[in-house]
């Protein structure tokens, strides 16, 4: 633990740090493969709409010995239609089925009741139509429509609106890509897993506001200095909050994790699995969105403005001089200790290749520097 805080104080003050904004282009890469795989499996498999959506009838049954087989058999063979049994962590059953009406709810529980043995009052019978699921898609659609407009007027109002279209990308992002594991995975979509899609939405952009925060204070008065372009400025503040990005993401995806895989894997409890998927998978792209795509973003989108491809100019400049004041001493020298004498509209000219790297001519005004007479020979 001791190594990884001298890790996050080295990346704070920026002794040590990863090119992300380097590297932009890999990230976009792997996201536009991700996210395509999602829509190829929404558009082949679908997703697998629980009955609050679709309509039908849940049976729960009393604790029983009898397997998941002969209970779906029997459901099956009264109602017509295919139907899904999970086990409950108390020996309990849950059996769904789609498209049953309320006579034919009455039939199914009376199978139910031969084939488990028990009372056919001990069976709990509830009827769910379609137009309900209807108005909870609806309702929830509503409802992350209005979240992404509200928090695009915030974040556009507290940064700037290239962070807000960034961090609204980066939101759909991570909504595409959790919505496409369930339909790989085939877990079932209930009431649970909309509200684990709404809940994402919060802990997707916790990540992405604290690097735009860093980035924002960072960045004042960046055309000021001529020491650090804006990507690189945005490259450090990703740096700067890596190590607080990891252990927050981290000490979230645990209990969630306990949820999926042991609550729901373990323990049989499956309705644990309808929130905890869409947890899991939404708080792990939200990590990754936030620090490999909205802030990259933000520096594409800055990078185009005149001002800051004039500070990048400049900057580069600089470093030329730099270079040449090095090469023609013999001695490291530090941009930093160049004065900024380099015009605002001057670019690097480039008069010859040593090694395959670039040499640049020194400005002319310190040409003459360093001779008696300061006179050319």
């Amino acid at each position: 633990m001791s190594k990884l805080g001298n890790l996050g104080a080295r990346l704070y003050r920026g002794e040590v740090g990863y090119d992300f904004i380097g590297k932009r282009f890999i990230w976009y890469g792997v996201s536009v493969l991700i996210t395509i795989t999602a829509i190829v499996a929404l558009a082949v498999q679908g997703l697998n709409m629980g009955i609050e959506f679709k309509g039908g009838a849940v049976f729960n049954t009393p604790s029983t010995p009898v397997s998941v087989a002969k209970i779906t058999d029997a459901a099956e063979e009264a109602s017509g239609h295919q139907a899904i049994v999970q086990k409950l962590g108390d020996g309990k059953a849950r059996v769904q089925i789609a498209g049953v009406d309320v006579k034919k709810s009455a039939e199914i529980k009376e199978a139910l009741s031969e084939e488990l043995g028990v009372p056919a009052k001990d069976i709990n019978a509830e009827l769910v139509g379609p137009s309900w699921g209807e108005q909870i898609a609806q309702k929830a659609w509503t409802g992350c429509i209005v979240f992404m407009i509200l928090c695009v007027i915030y974040l556009a109002i507290a940064f700037e609106w290239r962070m807000a279209l960034a961090a609204l990308v980066a939101l759909i992002h991570d909504i595409t890509i959790t919505v496409g594991i369930y339909s790989l995975v085939g877990f079932e979509v209930t009431p649970g897993t909309v509200i684990g899609l709404l809940t994402i939405l919060g802990y997707s952009l916790y990540d992405t506001v604290v690097v735009f925060d860093s980035l924002k204070e960072g960045s004042k008065d960046i055309t000021k200095q001529t020491r650090f372009t804006y990507s690189e400025m945005a490259n450090k503040s990703i740096n700067s909050t890596l190590v607080r990005s990891i252990n927050t993401t981290v000490v979230a995806l645990l209990p969630v994790a306990g949820l999926l895989f042991i609550g729901g894997g373990v323990l049989g409890a499956g309705m644990l699995n309808d929130i905890s998927l869409s947890l899991f998978v939404g708080l792990a792209a939200g990590a990754y969105s936030s620090i490999f795509i909205a802030t990259p973003l933000v520096a594409d989108l800055k990078e185009r403005e005149p001002q800051m491809k004039l500070l990048k100019k400049r900057v580069l400049a600089k470093r030329a001089a730099a270079a040449a004041k090095s090469e023609s001493t013999g001695q490291p020298v530090d941009a930093d200790d160049i004065e900024d004498e380099v015009p605002a509209d001057a670019a690097p000219a480039v008069v010859g290749q040593r090694g395959g790297a670039a040499r640049t001519q020194p400005s002319a005004r310190s040409r003459g520097k360093g001779r008696p007479s300061g006179k050319r020979r």
